[in-house]
């Protein structure tokens, strides 16, 4: 059964929307390029690790300005959790759970892939380096594809 989706839409002026959803929460925001340059290599990087790896914890932190998120992914065996955490500001004094999924590692690294596929397809159309202001992950992006090919 497959009930974890990820989406993240094409950027525009430096901003793309990201959403996550399973069978009980979903959770959709807005996140910036910036101060976290790298983000997406980061965490396609990430999703590398958790499809090879038996048992790890890894954060990916990203923003939406000024607000903070921390992407916790926590696997152990064939199982993940993801947990997002908001913070407030940058200072980070304050935080609070906004989505959390556990499931099967290789459905939810799957669900990230397609959803890189998708970006990676419309790169050209939605001049993604021009409205993401960065460069495309594109040596992530083939090392996971073969990851999980």
């Amino acid at each position: 059964m497959k009930n974890f989706e990820v989406s993240f839409n094409s950027p525009q002026c430096g901003w793309m929307s990201v959403g996550f959803k399973n069978g009980e929460n979903e959770f959709n925001s807005t996140t910036a390029n910036a101060p976290y340059n790298g983000v997406l290599a980061e965490l396609l990087n990430t999703l590398i690790i958790l499809a090879s790896e038996k048992s790890v914890e890894k954060t990916v932190k990203w923003n939406r300005n000024p607000e903070e998120f921390d992407f916790v992914f926590t696997k152990s065996g064939e199982t993940l959790r993801l947990e997002i955490i908001e913070y407030p500001t940058a200072e980070r004094e304050m935080k609070s759970t906004v989505f959390t999924h556990q499931g099967n590692a290789n459905e939810i690294v799957e669900a990230f892939y397609q959803t890189f596929s998708q970006l990676y397809e419309d790169r050209n159309t939605d001049e993604f380096e021009q409205n993401w202001r960065q460069p495309f992950p594109f040596a992530e992006f083939e090392s996971l594809s073969k990851q999980i090919g």
